[in-house]
């Protein structure tokens, strides 16, 4: 089985995804770093080199790699779900949760690593409040697509984990 975990920075996707992976007994892949590593450079050079066209396309490839993989959480990129067909994809071949939050729980959690962050450096409270809140509003409707939403600000391995359970109950 594969789960990925889908959402906006800083809902929680890598810390509740390493959790829950241990409480299963599976692999955690964060999809940000597997694609570094094959490529060989940072999201801020292919970012640079090749624009944000190009890091999709190399991401979507990335994750086509997780498909082959078996017994692993994922935690996808923040817009990976948002480009090509990916959100149908990750429906097809795992299990997929939305880490839900409010704009201003995220604005909670990243204001104080935005410098590790540069989409976010820089920014005012005002600017960030309108980045994210657009931002959420554009892929809302590919998060929304999930087979199982949760909220991020109660967010657990274990609330994941019921998650899960609940939908193979009521899906299969």
């Amino acid at each position: 089985m594969r789960i990925y975990l889908l959402g906006y920075m800083g809902c929680g996707k890598t810390t509740a995804g390493k959790q829950l992976a241990k409480i299963l007994g599976y692999e955690f892949v964060d999809m940000d770093d597997m694609l570094v590593k094959t490529e060989g450079r940072t999201i801020n050079e292919i970012f640079a080199t090749d624009g944000e066209a190009g890091f999709r396309k190399i991401e979507q490839q990335t994750l086509q790699d997780t498909f082959k993989m078996d017994k692993v959480v994922i935690a996808t990129g923040g817009g990976a779900p948002c480009f090509f067909d990916n959100i149908a994809q990750m429906n097809k071949h795992g299990m997929t949760i939305y880490i839900q939050m409010t704009t201003e729980g995220l604005i909670e959690r990243l204001k104080g690593g935005m410098d590790h962050r540069p989409i976010l450096k820089d920014k005012t409270p005002q600017e960030l409040h309108s980045f994210i809140n657009g931002a959420l509003k554009n892929r809302e409707p590919f998060y929304t697509q999930a087979k199982c939403i949760v909220d991020g600000v109660t967010l657990s391995a274990e609330s994941l984990k019921n998650a899960i359970g609940n939908y193979n109950k009521y899906k299969l």
